[in-house]
């Protein structure tokens, strides 16, 4: 009788180690890098910023540096392949980290992630959730179509990444767990170059939550938190869920970055009742909502830690059933998301 055990190659683990390991070192060395050139973030400078002392944003630096480092130590090959992601990427990098030096205007960022977007669309990675046939529309329809809907995906995820960062460790920690969803769904397949890449990441997590869980020792700055929210967003765009169909698994990368998007959602819906600016920051976030509610800080963090985990765990689930009741699994999440969010965007609260 064959052994029914599944073996794991070795090498997700090899990866995970270091990862974890480069973003010690890189965290450590981006701290006082840093501290000597900047940037830093200031406490007072924004209203919604409270934290005491100045604090390096080093997150991103240190990202990316684990990122080209790991991809040279282990599978080069396999990480070679991804070039395509990777390169667009640090066009949302070096726009973040200017913005963390000077504090761009909304717009300029907007160009940046939209330059990234075009450049990973015209690399030939995009959405094709449009097939021939969709409404009788075919050819070149089609493809403007899931360009578009590619555009938004990357676009969306990307702010969405940066709008949550409202706290020590909800990015990373977020990031972290998506990660570790993206994976299962990606052994279900055969996509080694992208496991190499998702596996990497997740160790990079665990060592810079090191630093930047409360008090943090580092910040991610939007140079960290865009570029995490752009890779995520390419990675979902490439991975596929083995062999289930496509009605079945499209939504599954939605439910898996689900509390981003939920979360910017939130956002976009309160200040628009309230007419206040989409792009201005401020505290009406879901964490914030959460301590106003009466959660400490650190059980605030966990909680929306656990949403992201129970929306992948429900993920998995719709994965296993039939398109008819997979879509309407993701349905009543949507509808159960859009409720609370309409209770929570009228509420009288003071946020």
């Amino acid at each position: 009788m064959d052994d029914p055990t599944l073996v794991f190659p070795s090498y997700l683990f090899i990866n995970i180690l270091v990862g974890m390991a480069l973003a010690l070192v890189m965290g450590w060395l981006a701290i006082r890098l840093a501290r000597r050139v900047g940037p830093m973030d200031v406490p007072g400078v924004l209203p919604h910023k409270q934290h005491d002392a100045p604090t390096p944003l080093a997150g991103g630096v240190a990202l990316v540096a684990s990122v080209v480092l790991g991809g040279l130590v282990v599978g080069a090959a396999a990480m070679s392949a991804l070039w395509r992601i990777l390169l667009p990427g640090l066009v949302v990098f070096a726009f973040g980290l200017w913005d963390d030096y000077k504090r761009l205007p909304p717009w300029l960022k907007l160009i940046g992630q939209a330059l990234a977007s075009v450049l990973l669309i015209w690399l030939g990675v995009y959405v094709q959730i449009l097939q021939p046939g969709f409404l009788g529309l075919s050819g070149a329809i089609l493809d403007w179509g899931n360009w578009f809907i590619t555009l938004f995906w990357l676009i969306g995820i990307t702010n969405a990444m940066n709008l949550i960062d409202s706290m020590d460790g909800i990015v990373i920690g977020t990031s972290g767990i998506a990660l570790a969803f993206m994976i299962l769904v990606g052994l279900l397949g055969s996509q080694e170059p992208l496991l190499h890449l998702m596996t990497l990441l997740l160790g990079i997590c665990l060592g810079l939550y090191f630093y930047n869980t409360t008090p943090a020792r580092l910040f991610l700055g939007d140079s960290g938190a865009q570029t995490f929210g752009f890779w995520l967003a390419a990675i979902a765009i490439l991975f596929t869920p083995g062999q289930r169909p496509l009605a079945s698994s499209w939504f599954v990368p939605i439910l898996i970055l689900g509390l981003p998007i939920f979360d910017t959602t939130l956002v976009t819906f309160s200040r628009l009742l309230r007419r206040m600016p989409i792009y201005k920051a401020g505290r009406d976030h879901t964490y914030h909502r959460l301590v106003a509610l009466g959660l400490d800080s650190k059980r605030a963090v966990m909680v929306m830690h656990m949403q992201t985990i129970v929306l992948g765990c429900i993920a998995f689930i719709a994965l296993g059933q039939s398109p008819l009741t997979a879509n309407l699994i993701f349905l009543a999440v949507c509808l159960a998301g859009g409720g609370l969010i309409l209770w929570l965007g009228i509420r009288n609260e003071r946020i």
